[in-house]
């Protein structure tokens, strides 16, 4: 039963948006120019509903399907240098065995790069100079380990070019397409910076990160002489330095006292470094190269919102510059750098636009130990004050919310909840004092940050405190898991999204090409060989029987990194204690929900949900068809 005020706040808000539009396929995203300025490719759905990559000729429309997946869809697509070739990144059910495909734009044929079964494909680069070559790492000869293979895009042959100790991470190439620069893992969670003068020498250690500083290689200057460098030491944030490698010297080239080095712009021929981002509420440009400041004088004119430059052409006279706002589509346009003149190519759901959407607003507040903790809110159109509310905690934990628009918190909104996403400690982007300030804190000062953060609510009057839900995938999954054992009072109900519920489960269980990565875990959650009795007393699995509010939960089988059994021990435990939880399985996904049948299959049980627990809106579930969710 509605209650009187639900009621009339149901009456304020505007017509329900139906679910296809905020979680079906988008029309059309991510255009790519070729390198030679004469092709753009974009990702769209085929007759069929699931997305490929199509090409248009610059100037004309006819536009026509390059692939053909079959089902999962295809996200992740790139050019090469070669302008008849451009690549995509496909798994299997969602395994994250990434394979690495090249297509012919002439004749549309498709070739796996990297047939190799149960290996994954991480694309290290590609280079102007080099337009027949691919540096790939594969885990081919030891699942643990990604060595660098060198590929042929004209035949396709695959070559064995560096190989991996087995604690290096990360590559990148210089000028001349060698790989001469990696990070490596050390035993005590920190990271080294890796150099050699050429391919056939030994490599050196330039500097070494400790466990709690990050950093890594950006790119090399176009002579060799400079390795651009990313990294927090001898200061909060994260910082763009050039380490002069004859003498070793740093210099500062762009810093923020508190927010870390987001985006980094380079000149693909010359390897000039032109502008850096720093995300703060929203993000913002520092220009580094002047060549480029009247270009983004005009570009921030051309529509309100962030904006981003995607792709240019090898000329650098044309690129396409993607603008983000929080209550709309994704707009894309052409830019020329000539005439200094933009041209709208489309947005990547049309049917947002004229929609009443709410706008997201930055908030901070204090948490108890005085930190302060960034975030966003989201109120539904027209209502502010004593809102049904929903905590959608982020994942990661290790990343951060951004402004701009959000389907979920659009849809929560819409059905008339209030929306906080907030940036808790060890969220990136705010410097290394407050990421440090998370570790070995989940499910405590973690968690304080979410409690503070819904006593905040209720302080402001925004929120109603007992009918606030929490939600999330991932770290927010287990956050939300945390929500309801620890704080079995707090939430009204919780929707756990592929999130872990034994953290020495969840150790025993990481991917083995995560095994370079596990000391920096051990030293940011808890240490699986020594401290098995601190893990479980961070673990919601073991304190089920506090749980008093309804629990739903989502999961992929396929999914690598937090594996189904995490959900399926948690079910079957609260099954057995008769404790109220709906489990939705996915067998034919992995780490969240790619195919648009699952996840507009998983929002309508999830928006039903709520409306049962919180007393918001909901669009009844209609018949998904292709949708393979098994209610448990």
């Amino acid at each position: 039963m509605q209650t009187a005020t639900a009621d009339r706040t149901a009456t304020k808000l505007p017509p329900l948006i139906p679910r296809e539009i905020l979680f079906g396929n988008p029309e059309r995203s991510s255009p790519r120019l070729s390198p030679d300025g004469k092709y753009l490719a974009y990702i769209a759905p085929d007759d069929k509903n699931v997305l490929q990559v199509w090409l248009r000729t610059v100037g004309q429309e006819d536009d026509r399907q390059l692939t053909a997946d079959k089902k999962r869809g295809i996200r992740i697509f790139f050019w090469t240098y070669n302008a008849d070739q451009l690549m995509y990144m496909q798994d299997a059910d969602g395994d994250e065995n990434f394979h690495l495909y090249a297509v012919n734009i002439q004749s549309n044929i498709v070739r796996d790069l990297t047939p190799f079964q149960g290996v994954k494909a991480q694309p290290i680069g590609l280079d102007p100079k080099f337009p027949d070559e691919a540096l790939v790492a594969l885990n081919l000869n030891n699942p643990q380990k990604f060595d660098v293979y060198r590929i042929n895009l004209k035949n396709g042959a695959v070559e064995f070019d560096t190989d991996n100790p087995g604690n290096i991470v990360s590559w990148t190439s210089d000028a001349q397409f060698q790989v001469r620069a990696a990070v490596a893992s050390t035993p005590d969670g920190g990271s080294d910076l890796l150099l050699r003068e050429t391919t056939d020498k030994e490599w050196d250690i330039l500097r070494h990160w400790g466990p709690d500083e990050q950093g890594g290689p950006v790119t090399f200057s176009v002579d060799g002489k400079t390795l651009y460098i990313e990294g927090n030491h001898d200061a909060n944030a994260d910082r763009l330095l050039a380490l002069d490698l004859a003498t070793r010297q740093e210099t500062v080239i762009a810093q923020d006292p508190q927010y870390d080095l987001g985006g980094v712009m380079i000149q693909p021929i010359t390897r000039v470094i032109q502008a850096v981002a720093f995300y703060k509420d929203k993000q913002e440009w520092q220009i580094l190269d002047e060549s480029i400041a009247e270009d983004f004088e005009a570009i921030a004119k051309v529509r309100p919102g962030e904006f981003g430059i995607s792709s240019r052409d090898l000329a650098d006279q044309n690129w396409l510059v993607v603008y983000m706002t929080d209550d709309g589509p994704v707009y894309y346009y052409a830019y020329n750098r000539d005439s200094k003149t933009s041209t709208f190519l489309f947005s990547n759901q049309p049917k947002l636009e004229g929609l009443q959407l709410a706008a997201m607003e930055p908030i901070s507040y204090q948490a108890r130990d005085g930190l302060t903790i960034h975030g966003y809110l989201t109120t539904p159109v027209g209502i502010a004050q004593n809102l049904p509310t929903v905590l959608l905690v982020h994942g990661g934990p290790w990343a951060r919310d951004t402004w701009g628009y959000d389907p979920e918190a659009q849809w929560l909104a819409n059905r008339g909840y209030g929306v906080l996403q907030v940036n808790f400690r060890g969220s990136t982007g705010y410097g290394k004092d407050f990421l440090n300030a998370a570790n070995r804190e989940w499910a405590a000062k973690m968690h304080d940050d979410l409690i503070d953060a819904v006593n905040w609510l209720v302080e402001k009057g925004i929120s109603n405190r007992e009918k606030i839900a929490i939600m999330g995938g991932s770290y927010g999954g287990y956050a939300t898991l945390v929500g309801l054992t620890f704080t079995p009072d707090l939430f009204a109900c919780g929707v756990d999204i592929v999130g872990p519920s034994n953290l020495i489960t969840l150790l025993q269980s990481i991917p083995p090409y995560w095994e370079p990565l596990k000391a920096s875990m051990y030293h940011r959650i808890g240490n699986l060989e020594t401290e098995e009795e601190f893990l479980k007393s961070r673990s919601p699995l073991f304190f089920i029987d506090r749980i008093k509010k309804p629990l739903l939960i989502g999961q992929g089988a396929n999914d690598p990194r937090v594996k189904q059994a995490e959900s399926d021990q948690i079910v079957e435990a609260m099954q057995k204690a008769n404790l109220p939880v709906e489990y939705v399985l996915y067998p034919d996904e992995g780490h969240g929900f790619a195919r648009p049948e699952n996840r507009l299959h998983f929002y309508a049980i999830a928006e039903e949900f709520l409306a049962k627990h919180l007393g918001g809106r909901f669009e009844p579930m209609t018949d998904i068809p292709g949708h393979s969710g098994v209610v448990k």
